[in-house]
């Protein structure tokens, strides 16, 4: 008894215990309601998140474009007004990211929830900017997005991307118009049968590479070419026909044109209509816009990629600074084992190209000189880009990829095949016939052009020893009373002893002298001087050879005579100026020709009459032609690259001005100043200045015609392809010169202020034609290859990509838009729905946005 009493005593106890444990977790949970009780006074933490947001866009607004600029917002290239800047909110824990680390894109609640804020945050600020948030996977590019257009209208935006496999029936404008009306016509009661849908579309072909021809040509070839036909059948490049191209082949800069045709806005009401519209010609685009796709190189901003005369001219420049290291150019060709790595490193070609270039230099050529017409280029002191230096320098530039030792060498040979020709009296090649020096060129082209005349001299001798002549000496009396070498009567003239007609005799002419030969003979005028003016010998020579002809021509004349027709201002003339003088004219010498022992009296006195086919001739051309073939031996390291500087930079200009362009007068104007530029930039090397300075200006130069070489070979190649559309390839040229201007500075660093090229030109309605046949149709291969899905073919190309915008357009007052209220008592319409789509066969992009009245 006693158990179970205690046992129930328990029992009742235990319910007891449960009995208060209920009650207190009842209390409990009075007081956590309690606790939890929200006070909607204080702003949530998405309040202070959207709070943030209008903050931030509110700063953005009152910057201003200028200042995000400087902010670091970026530009989006193909618009003017579109930026892109970055601002991170970190307010707490309740920060949405579009795209969270893992790369997971935001679930359909999250991505409303960030729109709607942001709009929130838009709105309240005043402002109409869209705001858009991704959806889906990050590689469809899929978005939503909403606008909000005042009080009265919203706009919503939604964009998909199909990356591969797209539907045959988007392939085609049909089944686009359909898939743009099942956004909105859900059935035939919402809309009437036939919608007025307005439609436009930019198509955009890419012409074939140039340069794949060939390569395909070779592919479909039904039997193999051996390779003697290989060779005796080169691709023709497309340069082959430019002046550069006998030295280097240039890129092509013009890789290939993208056309541009673009159909107009236009309304249709059923979708079989879209069919007439994708098998229209491209020739019915109401606009067709042209653009060159330009090579990398062109558009780079970075100097001395480019591969040209420009930056061969530069390397002349660098082994011009190294030349002043060594007295002689045999110190540079000998062996360089124990010297500095910058001259073991200098390369020279093996013998084989040695006698390549010597042959090609030495072939039987005459120069023709084909000069340039510009009037800059005769003022550089350089030798003709035809003639045999000039063809040098040109070699060098190209030759062991110009570097000391490697000109060294070619100098040597080519000295001694000069000196082979002179021993074997053979005429020089690329040397023009003529019997004068032409002094505004470098001085070693001056002697080579004496030592050409120097040779046909020497041979003219050698044949006159081998043919034989009779000695006259013999017969000196007759020869002293008949009349030789008369060129004709002097007018008004007579002797003064025998009233006979004063004859003019033939003379020599002046002896050929080089620049170096004018001032020696300048220098001895003013040491050894005197008061007659004969500064030497050669005046004595001179000065006797006339004597002796005019004797011959006037066996009876006298020193008086003489000195009448050679330098009538030593004679002193008595008679009157009435007309009426008598004979013989009164007149006496000057006091200089009458002083005792004059030397012109005693030149006179020894010189015997002899006409000039007898007088010894005064350029001794042995004596000359080892003096000129001694200059060239000796000619020290620097003085030769002062020279080759000049004449490589004249001749590739020379070379490049040749160039047809069809005459663009952007880049006429830029050769003009490239002139100009040179002229006062070489002009330096003449003088005294130092070689680092000079140095310093000649890059900077080569730098400049880098720009414009790079400029006149695209407007080569615009010429050429564009050449039955003067208009459009002048205008094109324009386009590219005009953003590529700033980028032709004279400093060493480039800049460029637009990283692309996009400008686009019209084609006028008589130059389609001419743009079409950029397009050549495609080979039978490559229409097999290449599946055609989509319509708008142009000579067989299909368009790679293709733009289209569908719209439908309301009136306020309709019904779905209007409105009770006064604000929408007006006629104006709007764009209800509007569809982008973008794509090709294997890409499309398709963008809705639809407008809504709130």
């Amino acid at each position: 008894m006693a158990s179970t009493s205690s046992s129930r005593y328990a029992k009742h106890r235990r319910i007891g215990e449960d009995e208060e444990s209920e009650e207190a977790e009842e209390e409990e949970e009075a007081e956590e309601e309690l606790e939890r009780f929200d006070d909607f006074t204080i702003a949530s933490s998405w309040e202070r998140f959207i709070s943030e947001i209008e903050a931030i866009c509110r700063q953005w607004l009152a910057d201003g474009a200028k200042i995000l600029m400087q902010k670091g917002a970026e530009g989006v290239p193909p618009f003017e007004n579109l930026y892109m800047i970055k601002r991170e909110l970190k307010h707490g824990k309740r920060i949405i990211a579009p795209l969270s680390a893992s790369g997971v894109i935001l679930d359909d609640p999250e991505s409303t929830k960030l729109l709607s804020s942001v709009a929130i945050a838009l709105s309240n600020c005043g402002s109409n900017w869209p705001a858009f948030v991704p959806v889906h996977d990050p590689s469809r590019k899929a978005y939503i997005g909403i606008q909000n257009l005042g009080t009265v209208f919203t706009r919503r935006f939604e964009a998909d991307r199909i990356g591969s496999q797209v539907p045959i029936r988007l392939m085609h404008l049909e089944g686009l118009h359909e898939l743009f009306l099942s956004k909105f016509v859900l059935s035939s009661t919402d809309f009437p049968a036939r919608v007025k849908v307005h439609f436009s579309m930019k198509l955009s072909y890419r012409t074939p590479e140039y340069g794949h021809d060939n390569e395909t040509l070779d592919s479909e070839a039904t039997e193999p070419l051996t390779e003697n036909e290989v060779a005796n059948h080169p691709r023709k490049l497309w340069d082959d026909d430019c002046p550069w191209a006998e030295w280097y082949s240039a890129e092509d800069p013009v890789k290939g044109f993208e056309l541009t045709a673009i159909w107009g806005e236009r309304t249709f009401e059923e979708t079989l209509e879209m069919a007439e519209v994708e098998n229209a010609s491209s020739f019915d685009a109401d606009s067709w816009f042209l653009h060159p796709v330009v090579s990398q190189y062109m558009v780079d901003d970075s100097i001395g990629k480019f591969v040209g005369f420009a930056s061969q001219l530069h390397l002349l420049v660098n082994v011009y600074e190294s030349s002043v290291e060594a007295q002689f150019l045999e110190d540079f060709v000998a062996d360089t084992s124990g010297q500095d790595n910058s001259k073991s490193s200098a390369t020279v070609p093996p013998p084989s190209v040695i006698d390549r270039v010597m042959k090609d230099l030495f072939s039987d050529e005459t120069g023709n000189y084909m000069e340039a017409e510009n009037k800059y280029s005769r003022a550089m002191r350089g030798a003709p880009a035809d003639s045999l230096f000039g063809q040098f320098c040109l070699h060098a530039l190209w030759f062991g990829n110009c570097n000391i030792r490697a000109i060294a060498v070619l100098w040597i040979d080519f000295v001694r095949e000069i000196r082979w020709c002179w021993e074997e009296s053979e005429r020089l090649p690329r040397m023009k016939n003529t019997s004068s020096i032409d002094l505004s060129s470098c001085l070693i082209h001056q002697k080579l052009q004496m030592l050409m005349i120097c040779i046909e001299r020497k041979k003219s001798l050698n044949r006159e020893k081998g043919a034989g002549y009779k000695d006259e000496t013999s017969n000196s009396t007759a020869v002293n009373k008949s009349r030789k070498g008369s060129a004709g009567v002097v007018p008004k003239m007579m002797l003064l002893n025998t009233f006979q007609e004063m004859h003019a005799p033939y003379t020599q002419d002046a002896p050929l002298m080089t620049e170096d030969m004018h001032e020696e003979r300048l220098h001895a005028a003013e040491a050894f001087g005197n008061a007659i003016g004969l500064s030497g010998q050669l005046e004595r020579d001179i000065l006797c050879s006339d004597m002796s002809a005019f004797k011959a021509a006037n066996p009876d004349a006298v020193f008086e005579d003489f000195i009448r027709w050679h330098s009538p201002g030593d004679w002193v003339s008595e008679d009157k100026t009435d007309g009426n003088a008598g004979w013989p004219p009164k007149g006496k010498l000057s006091q200089r020709m009458s002083e005792h022992g004059n030397v012109w009296r005693k030149i006179w006195n020894d010189a015997p009459p002899l006409p000039v086919s007898k007088q010894k001739s005064l350029l001794d051309p042995v004596r000359e032609g080892e003096k000129v073939l001694h200059y060239l031996e000796t000619l020290r390291p620097q003085q030769l690259l002062e020279q080759m500087v000049c004449t490589a930079f004249k001749s590739s200009a020379d070379i490049l001005n040749r160039t047809m362009h069809g005459g663009f007068k952007e880049m006429k104007t830029k050769m003009d100043q490239l002139y100009a530029t040179m002229v006062s930039t070489l002009k330096s090397l003449q003088g005294n200045s130092d070689v680092n300075d000079l140095a310093g200006d000649l890059k900077r130069l080569c730098q400049v015609f880098e720009h414009i070489e790079k400029l006149l070979i695209l407007a080569a190649s615009i010429h050429w392809k564009l050449i039955d559309a003067p208009r459009l390839a002048q205008a094109i040229f324009y386009n590219y010169f005009n953003y590529y201007l700033p980028k032709m500075g004279t400093s060493l660093e480039s800049i460029c202020y637009e990283k692309e090229f996009t400008t686009k030109e019209k084609v006028g309605m008589y130059e389609r034609d001419t743009v079409s046949n950029l397009f050549p149709p495609p080979t039978a291969n490559q229409s097999w290859r290449k599946v055609l899905s989509m319509g708008n073919l142009l000579n067989g190309h299909e368009p790679m990509q293709r733009e289209i915008i569908f719209s439908v357009q309301e009136r306020i007052s309709n019904g779905h838009y209007s409105s009770p209220t006064p604000l929408c008592t007006n006629d104006e319409q709007i764009q209800t729905h509007r569809m982008y789509i973008s794509g090709t066969s294997n890409d499309l992009w398709v963008a809705l946005s639809v407008t809504s009245w709130d």
